[in-house]
C-alpha cells in the first residue's frame, strides 16, 4: 500500500534488519522523513480510519496482525484483514516495530480501501529515538498515522484532570513528545503521540472521537480482538 514519497517500502522490506545495530541505523536514517507540517484529517472525515495491532505466539515464533477499518464518522466497522507471519526480529525495547511492521503491512494490504488515518497501539514521536511504530509505519506507507499507547513508556507526566478530554504533556526533559489524554471520566489516561502527517491536537481529537464509550479507541479494541482470533486460528 505504498503512496508516492521518498521512501521505498519494498526496498526497506527487502533489506529488513536482523540485529539491534542495523535496526537503530534504520531508525536514524528514516527519522528525518517524518512529516510534522500537516494537521491531518479532521475527526469524522469522509473515509476510513484503521486500527492495527499484533499478537504473538513466542513458542512458535508466530505473529498475527490485524487491520480493522472503521467509518471515520460513525465508527462502524466496514472492512478488516489479517496476516500471519514469522517473528523475524528479537525482542528489544524501543525496536518493537521491527518485529511487527512486515506483518502489519501485509494486513493493511488486504483492505479494500486506502485508509485516511491509521491508529497504532503504540508510540510515534513518544519514543527514545523519536521513531516509534506509528512513525515508522507512516513513513513506509505515506499514510497519516498516530500512536495511542496504554502506558507512558519511559516518559513523565502529571495526571490530567478527571474529566473526559483532559490532557497533560508527556515529557522527555522539557520536550513534549505526546499527551496523556483522559478518554473517559475516572479511568486511567491513554498516551497519544504523533506518528506521521498528523499534528498532536488532531491526534488527541481523533482519539477522543474513537473512544466514545471505552478507555481505548474502537480501532484498537477491534484490532486487538481480531489479531488474537487470527493467532488462535493460525
Amino acid at each position: 500500500m505504498d503512496t508516492p514519497g521518498t521512501i521505498s517500502c519494498a526496498a526497506e522490506l527487502q533489506h529488513w534488519p536482523t540485529d539491534e545495530a542495523q535496526a537503530r541505523a534504520v531508525q536514524d536514517r528514516l527519522r528525518s522523513a517524518v512529516r510534522l507540517d500537516e494537521a491531518g484529517p479532521e475527526p469524522g472525515f469522509d473515509g476510513t480510519v484503521v486500527g492495527v495491532d499484533v499478537a504473538y505466539d513466542d513458542e512458535r515464533g508466530v505473529v498475527a496482525a490485524a487491520a480493522v477499518a472503521l467509518d471515520a464518522r460513525s465508527r462502524a466497522v466496514v472492512d478488516e484483514a489479517t496476516a500471519v507471519g514469522q517473528v523475524a526480529f528479537p525482542y528489544v525495547p524501543g525496536l518493537l516495530a521491527f518485529r511487527e511492521i512486515p506483518t502489519v503491512l501485509d494486513a493493511l494490504a488486504g483492505l479494500a480501501r486506502t485508509p485516511g488515518l491509521v491508529v497504532c497501539d503504540g508510540y510515534g514521536l513518544a519514543h527514545p529515538r523519536r521513531f516509534g511504530l506509528a512513525s515508522h509505519l507512516g513513513v513506509l506507507t505515506g499514510l497519516p498515522t498516530i500512536g495511542v499507547a496504554k502506558n507512558p513508556f519511559t516518559f513523565r507526566y502529571a495526571p490530567p484532570g478527571p474529566e473526559r478530554g483532559a490532557t497533560s504533556p508527556l515529557l522527555d526533559g522539557d520536550e513534549e513528545v505526546g499527551r496523556a489524554l483522559r478518554t473517559q471520566k475516572g479511568v486511567k489516561p491513554v498516551f497519544v503521540s504523533v506518528g506521521h502527517r498528523v499534528d498532536l491536537d488532531r491526534a488527541c481529537a481523533h482519539t477522543l472521537h474513537l473512544a466514545a464509550a471505552y478507555r481505548l479507541p474502537e480501532t484498537t479494541r477491534a484490532a486487538d480482538a481480531l489479531c488474537r482470533k487470527a493467532l488462535a486460528s493460525a
